[in-house]
């Protein structure tokens, strides 16, 4: 990746206008792939579709004060994070990003420094999970920083995942852990030691548990490649993304499916820093791991006709562990088992 250029003054991004800034992203972008037919400069991206697939679309954008915090989130951080969340949503339709679009939504006095961090960490990723940057755009902002990243990617027919294909019966996994974010955000807020701009990392707990939960928050890893796997062998009937946290998953499933859902608490795949730091804090580590979002995990579900697929999936995970956690229920109630009880699962992060 080429190298970004620093030393600017606060008000650099301001001085070099709309074109500066475009050909200044466009320097950055590394050579485009064959099917990228109009890139960086024009009007609109042309891109040549994968034959015999189908294209997914999705779009998230992430507002300072609402999505992420300048007192204790890097630009790179915030750049990582805004490519991250919209890979995960295609990750969750069994499908595999090609291109990206990036809106930049700018303050005033909004330096390049910042611009570049932003490129360093959404660029980085990009070129990890194999995605081109092939266009967006830049206006100003009479109020916080916005960034608004749109994905293209690819399914084959037949092997895209939504969230209304589980049926009474299947079985409820979700990947790696829950609860590490939550934990790492809440962190954050009682130390919000403001990162340096062009810093690659910014304030940090001494233990070296709770740090992983706020890198994971930080930079959260998204599922791609488990995703894929299970829309190829078509391992699942139903998957989402816990961008609003399991409880909110779970609801979702459910509810698009016709079903109802039962969670096993104990089965949970809670990250140990997070649970011990929150119940340091008086909190019910499960209650919290639950509700809290910003995971980026992937929550499916699996029939049983096709739960001998899963071990397939399991082994080209690259250790990424996949927890059965419950299961889709006949009866409408969307329940968490707990001490031999059943008492309703909480509500997820809800954005209004």
């Amino acid at each position: 990746m080429p190298s970004s250029s620093r030393g600017s003054s606060p008000a650099a991004a301001e001085a070099a206008g709309e074109r500066g800034l475009v050909d200044r992203i466009r320097r950055r972008v590394p050579p485009a792939p064959a099917s990228l037919i109009v890139g960086i400069g024009d009007d609109a991206a042309v891109v040549s579709p994968d034959r015999g697939t189908l294209q997914i679309l999705t779009t998230d954008a992430l507002v300072e004060g609402v999505h992420y915090d300048r007192r204790f989130s890097s630009p790179v951080e915030i750049g990582h994070k805004a490519l991250a969340v919209n890979i995960s949503d295609v990750a969750s339709m069994g499908g595999a990003a090609r291109f990206a679009l990036l809106s930049l939504m700018l303050p005033d006095r909004t330096s390049t420094d910042e611009i570049d961090g932003i490129l360093d960490g959404l660029l980085t990723l990009a070129a990890d999970a194999r995605i081109h940057l092939a266009g967006g755009n830049i206006t100003r902002s009479p109020g916080p920083l916005v960034l608004d990243v749109t994905l293209i990617g690819s399914v084959r027919p037949r092997k895209i995942l939504t969230r209304a294909g589980g049926r009474p019966g299947d079985a409820l996994y979700v990947t790696g852990q829950i609860g590490a974010a939550a934990a790492g955000l809440a962190w954050l807020r009682e130390h919000p030691s403001a990162a340096p701009i062009s810093g690659l990392r910014g304030n940090r707990p001494d233990d070296p548990e709770l740090s992983e939960c706020v890198e994971r928050y930080c930079r959260p890893v998204p599922r791609a490649r488990v995703g894929a796997l299970l829309g190829r062998n078509r391992a699942a009937s139903a998957c989402m993304d816990l961008s609003d946290g399991l409880a909110d998953a779970v609801t979702q499933v459910a509810t698009s499916s016709g079903t109802g859902a039962r969670i096993d608490a104990s089965s949970l795949p809670l990250n140990r820093g997070a649970s011990n730091w929150l119940a340091s804090r008086g909190e019910d580590p499960v209650i919290a791991s639950v509700a809290g979002g910003d995971d980026y995990e992937l929550l499916f579900a699996v029939p049983r006709r096709t739960a001998s697929r899963l071990s397939g999936v399991a082994r080209e995970a690259r250790g990424v562990p996949l927890t059965r956690i419950g299961e889709l229920t006949a009866d409408p109630a969307i329940t968490l088992a707990r001490n031999g009880r059943l008492e309703p699962l909480p509500a997820g992060f809800v954005h209004f």
